[in-house]
């Protein structure tokens, strides 16, 4: 996963790790990146033929209701919020999908701008690495027993990143790009490949998980296979009134199969839907 904006993220998470074991303290600070990816995603947006979608009047955020509505440092405890930086954001043209129909889903896991929205924004939320009583310096580590040092180095690098995108329509185009996600994804749930600035990545799976929040909203575990190695990432698009909003989760220690609570962003997502309402 290294040419995605999640992978770029989750790098990011790692440093701040590392930083972490070697100082015993946090900190971090806004990126100055702006969000809203140029490019228009392919079959979503007001354009979009995702089938039958609601036709509830909605409302149609503007560029400054809808930044004030994106999260900020404080709104999920135990997450760090920042807005996205030019690392995180991908263009759709940049991005090649080996099946036509998997290409909405696709650009939905990237966090590429679908359609044509009117407003948009991206945050990245990282998680803050759980205490322990078994110490998370280096200092600490050299001096634990194998086992214990390698449960704490664990704990430590248990940090999930998720990559949020809102994106405000007007008239239908928020639920017509769920619709059509949503379709996508039934139509790929046994897999495809995407390739982007000359990586490929393959897509094993995908796994529809329960979730809540908005006027709608679904989840996914997505395996992301390379080597013959499966590593999760979670994805849940929402839709409140005319914003669509898309969170892609990424866990360090669930590439090597420690993080068994790994589960979809519900906390993020929650605090992002309460502050669309």
């Amino acid at each position: 996963m290294r040419a995605t904006a999640v992978r770029r993220t989750a790098l990011a998470a790692s440093v701040a790790a590392l930083t972490l074991l070697a100082t015993a303290c946090g900190g971090s600070s806004d990126s100055d990146g702006k969000g809203g990816a140029s490019g228009a995603g392919a079959g979503a947006g007001s354009g979009g033929k995702g089938g039958a979608a609601p036709k509830a009047a909605v409302k149609t955020l503007t560029a400054a209701e809808l930044e004030k509505a994106s999260l900020v440092q404080g709104d999920v405890k135990g997450n760090k919020i920042a807005k996205a930086g030019p690392d995180d954001q991908v263009k759709a043209e940049g991005v090649k999908v080996d099946k036509k129909e998997c290409e909405p889903f696709a650009h939905a896991y990237l966090g590429v701008e679908q359609g044509k929205p009117v407003a948009r924004t991206q945050r990245t939320a990282v998680s803050e690495p759980k205490k322990t009583d078994k110490g998370t310096s280096l200092e600490d580590l050299a001096e634990m027993p194998e086992g214990d040092a390698e449960d704490a180095f664990a704990a430590a690098f248990d940090l999930t990143s998720t990559l949020v995108s809102l994106s405000s329509y007007e008239a239908q185009g928020a639920p017509e790009t769920l619709a059509v996600v949503r379709e996508s994804a039934a139509a790929c749930a046994g897999g495809f490949t995407i390739t982007m600035d000359g990586d490929t990545q393959k897509i094993a799976k995908l796994v529809e998980e329960k979730v809540t929040g908005g006027d709608e909203a679904i989840g996914w575990t997505v395996m992301s296979e390379s080597d013959g190695k499966q590593v999760p990432f979670k994805l849940v698009a929402l839709r409140q009134s005319g914003t669509f909003a898309t969170f892609v989760s990424f866990n360090l220690a669930a590439t090597g199969g420690r993080a068994e609570g790994f589960g979809l962003p519900t906390a993020i997502v929650a605090a992002q839907a309460t502050k669309l309402s």
